[in-house]
């Protein structure tokens, strides 16, 4: 059978629900009541957005997800995990700040908030899930020790994992630095000839392993680099590289795992949303917004995160490219837009082998409500 991804647009007016209201109705039509127990220490999964961000969730929006769980009896609260790489969010109290500045306080979302692996991303567990890249990967400790989840969702497209929604989410989001490391596990280098000798990479690499050389060009220490992807981010006339090739697609199935992880022992007890609105080209970890690439779709439930992310992808796939953005002139309907928008990685992988292993299903009945 299907599984079942329930959708809400954007649209209102007087005759019509706001945003709120369908928030509600999508919790309810994607199994809330059932996932969610009176008592339960509900896990909010949210991206507070990198300080210069603005296209992370709004907590307004988010205050309805935590008002469905204190309906149905639950204590909810928002959480994220702290960052591999430098950054507004790499320890406990920056990132605390970083949420508060972006409206994620208890008096705006209708939860506390706190960071998940603590102060300086030392507390997790480790979760055996015995698959084909990772045996076991390492979960903050406040998402294994909750009874029940909400994962909300910014879907947007990503500089290596080439599109983020629920299954990224889940997999960097309730990793701490060292399993977010793990992760990656790739290498990154210096295009010589494209290098411009700006030193961006010097200043953000969390590592120490970007620096100038005497002839005025950067270079990687491969023994220092973590793989984290700052250097490359940052980079404006991409001139860091890694070996496409061959560390994708480990990259991707190593994510799914780790989704698989975060999830291991709640059966039943998550519920997912994914926000198809600013659809941006790059993650919420990026310290900018660039302008969306399609208009906004809506909100996505399911309790289902693979089906949910492939209906995501499905929804900004058929949609027409928004003027003004990265790919205007570029794409159109039917064209596969995260792939465009960063082409040397695989978009679809994740979800691929998310359904090998049993995540979840790519085969879905999108109903509208």
């Amino acid at each position: 059978m299907k599984a079942q991804v329930f959708m809400a647009d954007y649209r209102a007016s007087s005759r019509s629900r706001n945003g709120l209201a369908k928030i509600a109705a999508l919790l309810e039509k994607a199994g809330l009541r059932s996932a969610i127990k009176p008592g339960d220490l509900t896990a909010i999964k949210i991206h507070f957005g990198e300080l210069g961000n603005e296209a992370y969730i709004n907590p307004v929006l988010a205050r309805a997800v935590s008002g469905a769980a204190r309906a149905a009896g639950a204590k909810p609260f928002f959480s994220d995990t702290n960052t591999l790489y430098s950054g507004s969010r790499a320890n406990a109290v920056e990132h605390l700040e970083t949420a508060a500045a972006h409206g994620y306080v208890e008096s705006v979302c209708g939860a506390p908030v706190l960071i998940a692996d603590g102060l300086r991303g030392s507390d997790w567990g480790e979760v055996e899930v015995g698959l084909p890249r990772l045996k076991a990967v390492k979960i903050a400790r406040a998402f294994l020790d909750a009874d029940s989840m909400l994962v909300l969702s910014h879907v947007k497209g990503h500089e290596m994992a080439g599109f983020g929604g629920a299954l990224k989410n889940l997999a960097m989001g309730c990793a701490p630095p060292v399993g977010k490391r793990e992760q990656h596990a790739v290498k990154f280098f210096v295009k010589a000839a494209k290098c411009v000798g700006c030193g961006r990479c010097v200043e953000v690499c969390p590592q120490g392993a970007a620096a100038m050389g005497r002839e005025g060009k950067a270079s990687i220490d491969q023994a220092k680099c973590i793989g984290c992807g700052e250097c490359s981010m940052h980079c404006r006339i991409r001139a860091i590289g890694l070996d496409w090739e061959t560390e994708i697609l480990p990259f991707s199935e190593r994510m799914a795992e780790y989704a698989y992880g975060a999830v291991k022992g709640k059966a039943g007890r998550v519920i997912y949303l994914n926000f198809v609105k600013d659809v941006v080209p790059d993650c919420d970890c990026a310290p900018w917004s660039d302008a969306p690439v399609v208009a906004d779709q809506g909100i996505l439930a399911s309790a289902d995160p693979v089906a949910l992310d492939q209906a995501a992808y499905d929804l900004v796939k058929a949609a027409p490219v928004a003027p003004g953005s990265e790919l205007e002139g570029r794409a159109g309907p039917g064209d596969d837009k995260f792939a465009l928008l960063h082409p040397e990685t695989r978009p679809l992988a994740q979800l691929e082998h998310g359904e090998r292993i049993g995540l979840g299903s790519r085969d879905y009945e999108l109903v509208r409500i």
